[in-house]
Order: C-alpha cells, then structure tokens, then sequence
C-alpha cells in the first residue's frame, strides 16, 4: 500500500479527508498539532479517529501563542459569535497566522525523512470562514516550494498535496464522510467548547457544521447547548 500523510485536526474535515484517503487505499500516518489552541479536544479526538483508521499517528507540539494574533491561541482575544450572513467576509480573528504554511511545512520534513509523497489537508474554499491559506493558489503555490525547498526536488521526486474537500460544500463533505462510514461523534469542530469538550454552537466553525448537517439531511451528533439553530 502506498504511504500518505494526513494532517489530522480532528475536526470534520480532516476526518473526511482520512477516510477518504483510506478509502483510495492509502495507509495513512497522521498528525495532528499541539499548537496551544484553546481547543484541545480536537487532539483527544484526532487520536480516536487514528485508532479507528488505524494510522500511525503522530502529535507535534509548537507553541504559536508566541505569534499571537488569533482568538484561538491567545486568551484575551474573544471568540465571536459572527451573524451567519457575516461569515467569510473578510479575515476573521479565529485566523492564526500562516497556520497552514506552518504546518505543511512541517509535514514536509515529517515526509522527507519517511517516505511519502501524498500529503492530505482538508482544506476547504467554500463553507468556510474566509482564511486566506485555505485557497487552492495557495496549496498550488506550497506544493512546488515545498517540493523545491526539500531534497525531494534534487530527488526528480515531488509532493502531492491532495485537497479532496476544497470545492465542496459542508453538506456535500458530510455526505461523503457519511458514504465512507465516517461516524461524525468522533470529531470536534468548536473554537471554543466547553470543558467537557462540547460545542458552543456560537462560533463560526459551529455554525457551518450546523447548516451543513441541516442541508445534508443528516442530524449532528454532538451535543450543543439549548436553544442553538441555524
């Protein structure tokens, strides 16, 4: 079986991304980043979902609260409640600086030295909530600088960015984790849960997890607090 690697948050997306490379019959490694998000039921998530797909499965910790920034790595900054109709009008605060370059970058060394050309991101250019390193000329653009930045490109060898997810809806990626078996409880989408992990159901990230389970059909099965629609 060939060798992928899956950057896996342990959010919705991601998750699909991993049954779907499984699915094309990947044997996949995964990582996920302790980056000192407020959010860390995402990793105990992740390392569930590794263990159903049985990917090797790694954890990197890297401290981006020293770039600050972004309501999901400093504290002082609250987590806003967008109107719907807001979202994805402009760069929101629950963006973290040159997150997914970071993180590419990293999984690019983690390839280098492993063995794998196929990198999975679960990206995503239109239920989402405006970050500019989620555009497909971006991961065009990285995919040839990391190619040309490691001894890949002295190698005649190349990474493959696979970004199954980036021209579909929430609800359409719903439907194709659904397809693939993918039980959706062992994902966490909240910027700011609770501390039994739960969703708030405020935030932006909830609120398109919401309407793309509504538009699919399908009833999401974590637990939001009362009174949360879309």
């Amino acid at each position: 079986m060939k060798k992928c690697l899956v950057l896996l948050s342990g959010g919705l997306d991601s998750a699909t991304c991993l049954a779907y490379a499984v699915d094309k019959g990947f044997k996949p490694y995964a990582l996920s980043f302790d980056y000192s998000q407020r959010h860390k039921i995402e990793l105990e998530k992740a390392k569930l979902l590794a263990q159903k797909y049985n990917a090797v499965h790694f954890i990197f910790p890297i401290d981006l609260t020293i770039i600050g920034g972004s309501a999901l790595t400093d504290k002082s900054i609250d987590v806003p409640d967008t109107p719907f109709e807001k979202i994805g009008e402009g760069i929101p605060i629950t963006y973290v600086p040159a997150r997914n370059t970071i993180f590419l970058s990293i999984a690019a060394g983690f390839c280098e030295v492993n063995d794998i050309e196929d990198i999975f991101i679960g990206v995503n250019a239109l239920d989402y909530s405006g970050y500019p390193d989620c555009r497909p000329e971006f991961i065009k653009s990285i995919e040839k600088t990391l190619t040309l930045g490691t001894g890949y490109g002295d190698k005649g060898k190349s990474f493959n960015i696979h970004t199954p997810l980036i021209n579909l809806k929430k609800s359409e990626i719903i439907k194709l984790g659904i397809s693939l078996g993918l039980d959706y409880s062992l994902t966490s989408s909240c910027y700011n849960p609770d501390s039994d992990g739960n969703p708030c159901g405020r935030c932006d990230s909830c609120k398109l997890r919401l309407k793309g389970f509504k538009e699919a059909g399908f009833k999401d099965p974590l637990k939001y607090p009362k009174g949360i629609e879309i």
